[in-house]
């Protein structure tokens, strides 16, 4: 043991400069670890400090993060990242609200508009482009009013246009479907006029099937009400979806798959899914991914979040953050916990309205994949089947935000898709109303020992600065500091000295 005597004699003996020296060497020592730890930061994505200390300190200290999530699907993530970067492109809304029935009721009770006019011209030009043709000059109905009907920016306009076209031919099926979408103010309203609308289309691509190989005048109209026939079809099983006649609209759903296996990009599967999960038809939807979750097709929110779910299923309701930390996690776990990260880092803006962290919103009619419109549109309606799963929303909670940690930095890289696209922001800006704050894609925080290390290059370089400039003060605060610190230690050296034997005393001291 060292006298404290000789320690005391010692620091009353430094002088000025041994403090400017002490403190300036601090601050360089300090500043070349917060170079290093950013430099690391920046090729690695995260501090090397902290990764030191969990992979070597961790097990000393009793339990370790599981790092094993960071090497999975390497093949997939090499044929994926092998895709070309895609632009932002705006997809129609599989599950877009009937904008008389729903969206309307809003503005009701609001007195806000969900839909902007960019959503709303993206759907007039969508039902130009499925429901007429060039050749609608002898549908005097469809060209001179239900044309102009589509283009008409304001509803009533639009409404008295499709009651004008229905005096010049009441078998024009297109003025049923826009008077459904827009004045019905019920679904049960809508539905009787959508079957009015079914039963006049029906007959007509009937009669245009016949004669659709007489050139490609007819193919243009069978076309068109190849179009009208599937769309309504499709809303009717929407309706009866949402009038609580789940296994009747699984049925129209399945049949109009089936019936029509090249309308692929209306996306009616994902209609399928959402119907099978309220039904709890797991099995089913299992299927149904097995088939449409496939690397050379695209991917959506809503098969990458079911695939989770779906995963999280078998494990949810016993898993425990606690326990998982110290035995690590088992297959089945690390195997809803990759599924997690996979669906995060598809579309990371989800989790906060699953988890709601964020307030939702009516789901735009398009939208932006792996943007906020996207993450709406799913949360609107998948929200109540990740609750009715026991323990999945807890272990989406405890798991979604280690996905930026395995994430390739600077986080566009991407690790099992495409690089993230950058103007998603822009784009969902357009999408959603002004009084919705748009998210923003999570960027990777910076770790706490490179805030831990900046904050402590600046102290001490600020006290070799003030050292530096005034010496003399500096010191005695030093030796203030200093004499403070020991003062217990001089204290319990007292006490210890009064109380142990002279002989015994002596023998500590000489160690």
């Amino acid at each position: 043991m060292v006298d404290l005597e000789y320690i005391a004699m010692f620091l009353n003996t430094l002088t000025p400069k041994f403090y400017v020296a002490l403190t300036g060497t601090s601050s360089l020592i300090s500043g070349l670890i917060l170079i290093f730890e950013w430099w690391y930061f920046r090729k690695y994505g995260t501090s090397f400090i902290e990764q030191v200390s969990l992979n070597h300190l961790g097990p000393w200290l009793g339990g370790v993060e599981n790092n094993n999530n960071g090497n999975n699907n390497t093949n997939n993530s090499q044929n994926n990242n092998q895709q070309s970067v895609p632009e932002c492109k705006v997809w129609r809304n599989p599950l877009n609200l009937l904008r008389g029935a729903e969206y309307n009721r809003y503005t009701w009770v609001t007195g806000k508009e969900p839909l902007t006019y960019y959503d709303m011209n993206l759907s007039a030009q969508d039902h130009q482009t499925f429901f007429t043709c060039d050749t609608d000059h002898s549908r005097p109905s469809d060209e001179s009013v239900m044309q102009r009907a589509w283009r008409e920016r304001n509803p009533q306009a639009r409404i008295k246009a499709a009651h004008e076209a229905l005096e010049k031919d009441s078998e024009c099926a297109t003025a049923y479907i826009l008077l459904a979408e827009e004045e019905a103010t019920t679904i049960l309203e809508t539905e009787r006029l959508f079957k009015q609308a079914l039963k006049v289309g029906e007959a007509n691509y009937k009669k245009s099937q016949s004669t659709q190989h007489l050139g490609a005048h007819y193919e243009a109209i069978h076309r068109r009400d190849t179009n009208v026939c599937v769309y309504v079809r499709r809303r009717l099983a929407m309706c009866a979806r949402k009038l609580g006649r789940v296994k009747e609209a699984v049925k129209m759903m399945r049949d109009l798959m089936k019936e029509f296996p090249m309308m692929s990009v209306l996306n009616i599967h994902e209609n399928l899914i959402e119907a099978l999960l309220e039904l709890q038809a797991y099995a089913d939807v299992q299927a149904v991914l097995a088939k449409y979750d496939d690397i050379s097709l695209p991917k959506s929110a809503t098969i990458c979040y079911t695939a989770a779910l779906l995963k999280a299923r078998a494990v949810a309701d016993k898993f425990s953050p606690e326990i998982a930390s110290k035995r690590g996690l088992s297959t089945a776990e690390m195997n809803a916990v990759e599924a997690i990260h996979r669906a995060v880092e598809f579309n990371p803006h989800v989790p906060k309205y699953l988890l709601e962290t964020k307030s939702l919103i009516l789901p735009p009619e398009h939208l932006l994949k792996r943007g906020d419109s996207e993450a709406i549109a799913y949360a609107f309606f998948h929200l109540p089947h990740w609750k009715r799963v026991d323990g999945a929303l807890n272990l989406l909670h405890c798991t979604w935000e280690g996905t930026f940690r395995m994430i390739p930095y600077p986080l566009e890289k991407g690790h099992l898709f495409y690089p993230y696209p950058s103007c998603t922001e822009s784009a969902d800006r357009e999408l959603l109303p002004a009084f919705h704050e748009v998210s923003v894609y999570p960027k990777k925080e910076l770790p706490f020992f490179i805030l831990f290390t900046a904050g402590l290059c600046s102290v001490t370089a600020l006290l070799a600065l003030l050292t530096h400039q005034f010496p003399e003060p500096m010191g005695l605060v030093a030796k203030t500091f200093l004499n403070t610190i020991t003062s217990p230690f001089n204290f319990l050296v007292e006490k210890l000295e009064g109380v142990l034997p002279s002989n015994l005393w002596h023998q500590l001291t000489r160690l």
